[in-house]
């Protein structure tokens, strides 16, 4: 199905190509003018030409809508799937506002895995992961005192800091590859905002959104005691998608944008300034 959708992209490609240069031809080579019999080439051949640039933005667009999910509500095990979707695009924006990031980190990586190997047409990719400052007491995540009460617990929020940090320094590490690929640029950031990772929202191409609640009831055990520890992978996720309407989508993706412009640089990744 890839190649052949590959396949008629060039044949659409190539017909209007082949128009604009006919009609190009024909209004300042006489000879091929009067043998096609028309005056009015300069028109329709910038007309074609216009078709041609805006194909790829097009097709991406009616892609988009066209493979929105008919499902209102999806689990987030099924994320994987998102991400593919999305990397079929030519340019692709990924927001994810949650946890640790982990389920989005390892699709993430399998696509862009694909993409060095030449699978895929993605030539713009944004990646944009926001988790919770684990260098701030919480009440969650947290050890489970005695009654239940939530207990902070350094040690235990410096062991998911450094996770976000391994994921951070994985995906860099994959997205350095990419400096020897011509025409292929790929970005990912990793910021903090304040406060308990009560959202799981996934936002793809600003086409279609995902978005549930962690169970924030969830406990692990850890070094013999109980912690509060929301797990994501099974949370049930609302689609939002342009197929049922922009309101969500528009809502959900300045929500993301705004938190983003609130959000702090990791520990990480801040630049340590010289000593003088």
């Amino acid at each position: 199905m890839k190649d052949l959708a590959r396949f008629e992209s060039v044949v659409v490609r190539g017909m209007l190509l082949g128009i604009f240069v006919t009609g190009m031809v024909a209004e300042f080579v006489k000879p091929v003018g009067d043998a096609l019999q028309g005056r009015t080439f300069v028109g329709g051949a910038l007309l074609s030409l216009v078709g041609y640039v805006l194909y790829d933005a097009v097709k991406d667009l009616a892609s988009s809508v066209e493979r929105a999910p008919a499902r209102s509500r999806v689990r987030s095990s099924d994320l994987p799937e998102y991400v593919r979707v999305a990397f079929d695009a030519r340019k692709v924006d990924i927001g994810f506002l949650g946890y640790t990031g982990e389920t989005l980190k390892e699709a993430v990586y399998e696509r862009l895995n694909l993409l060095l190997d030449g699978n895929g047409q993605a030539r713009d990719v944004s990646i944009r992961i926001l988790v919770p400052d684990f260098g701030r007491p919480m009440a969650l995540p947290s050890r489970v005192g005695p009654g239940g009460e939530p207990v902070d617990d350094p040690g235990f929020r410096n062991r998911l800091a450094d996770l976000c940090q391994e994921y951070d320094d994985q995906l860099q590490a994959k997205i350095e590859e990419f400096e020897q690929v011509r025409g292929v640029r790929v970005t990912c950031e990793y910021r903090l905002y304040d406060g308990a990772p009560r959202d799981k929202i996934c936002i793809f191409n600003e086409s279609l959104v995902l978005h549930g609640l962690y169970d924030v009831s969830v406990t692990m055990r850890w070094r013999g005691e109980r912690y509060y520890d929301p797990k994501g992978f099974q949370t049930d996720l609302s689609v939002w998608s342009l197929r049922d309407g922009a309101d969500g989508v528009v809502m959900w993706t300045k929500h993301f944008n705004d938190l983003w412009a609130l959000a702090s640089v990791p520990p990480w990744r801040r630049q340590v300034p010289p000593i003088r």
